[in-house]
């Protein structure tokens, strides 16, 4: 009996990977549905990309004028090539393009660079520190022989980007202490930091920055003005701070006492186990929608045109409006935006399974 049950055992074994792996073929077409919606969705597929290769490339024009691409029923790509430096650069003057230009090369690189664990350090941050001066400077010049060009003309992708990193890095720090606070024991804490969360999660993000723009101004004293962008940043640092308390409340909750009296235990005081043993642990559990959070306001950076500025999306929308190319190029340059957008989001997307693998969240 031992023998026969040995051998069930051995045979349960060796069918269990075939059962937990991929899916087989049986899963596309085991039954007549299933063979019915496969060979649908493959027949719609296949049309998909017919179309699109035709549009694409078949039928596409590559180099000409607007009148060329007039006669044409595919896809305008010199318009791109005409408007490439606008989308991604927006009014700033066209002979200092290379100082955004430079300037997002950088970040790209600073941010690859700081997605490397083993690289995380104190002289990281330090690094950053010194990087986004210089960054600035190199935008707004005035110094080292580099022409002025005020905040009013920055646009396109580097402000996307400004924006984005900025107010997120930002509202980080600020989110985690609202989430600290609205689980204080101090009632006048805690009712403050519910007060600010709720009533910022209440109201979307363009009437924050409406407020910004417009109501601002008038509480100021005659004569001061505050920078626009300036106004923008900080509408954005305080919108996502709340959202941000949200998430890391749910993950600090989620953590079991047992790691507070331990951590009390060993003599630490609040601050101590707070930020070297709860925060830690809650960040790791919440990185999914942390990161989804990041992928959100990095999208809703085009709601800063309601304070006059242009970022990525909106330097796109506005060169569809040339005279020139008028009703010739619509779908190539919102195309073009979101490949831009899509790129930059999977990216995240893709670094955010890195950092659960990495942490061995929800892992065994």
């Amino acid at each position: 009996m031992s023998t026969m049950a040995n051998s069930g055992e051995e045979q349960i074994a060796i069918r269990a990977p075939a059962q937990s792996g991929g899916l087989g073929a049986s899963a596309y077409f085991g039954t007549p549905a299933n063979t019915i919606v496969t060979l649908l969705c493959l027949a719609l597929l296949a049309l998909a990309a017919k179309v699109a290769v035709s549009w694409l490339v078949i039928n596409a024009v590559f180099d000409g004028t607007p009148e060329d691409c007039k006669a044409s029923v595919g896809a305008c790509w010199p318009y791109l090539t005409a408007k490439l430096r606008y989308m991604l650069f927006g009014i700033y003057p066209f002979e200092e393009q290379w100082r955004p230009l430079t300037a997002t090369a950088l970040f790209i690189l600073a941010i690859t660079i700081s997605c490397i664990p083993r690289l995380w350090s104190r002289w990281l941050l330090l690094g950053w520190v010194v990087l986004l001066p210089v960054l600035y400077l190199l935008m707004a010049g005035g110094a080292f022989g580099l022409a002025e060009v005020p905040t009013s003309q920055w646009g396109g992708l580097p402000l996307s980007f400004m924006l984005t990193f900025v107010g997120l890095v930002c509202a980080l720090p600020l989110g985690i202490l609202l989430a600290l606070a609205r689980l204080s024991n101090l009632p006048a804490i805690r009712i403050l930091a519910v007060t600010f969360i709720e009533l910022v999660r209440g109201v979307p993000l363009i009437s924050i920055l409406f407020m910004a723009s417009v109501m601002l101004p008038l509480f100021m004293p005659d004569g001061v003005t505050i920078d626009k962008l300036l106004r923008a940043q900080v509408a954005i640092i305080l919108f996502a701070a709340a959202y941000i308390a949200e998430i890391v409340r749910a993950g600090l909750q989620a953590l079991p006492r047992g790691q507070t009296e331990a951590a009390q235990a060993l003599g630490l005081h609040y601050w101590q186990y707070t930020f070297l043993v709860i925060i830690p642990q809650a960040l790791k559990t919440v990185i999914p929608p942390l990161v989804s959070l990041f992928i959100g306001f990095f999208q809703d950076t085009t709601l800063v045109t309601i304070v006059g500025l242009l970022d990525f999306l909106n330097t796109v929308r506005t060169a569809l409006r040339d005279p020139n190319w008028q009703g010739i190029a619509v779908l190539e340059g919102y195309l073009f935006a979101a490949a831009v957008y899509f790129v930059f989001s999977a990216l995240m997307g893709a670094y955010s399974r890195f950092l659960e693998k990495h942490f061995r969240v929800g892992y065994d």
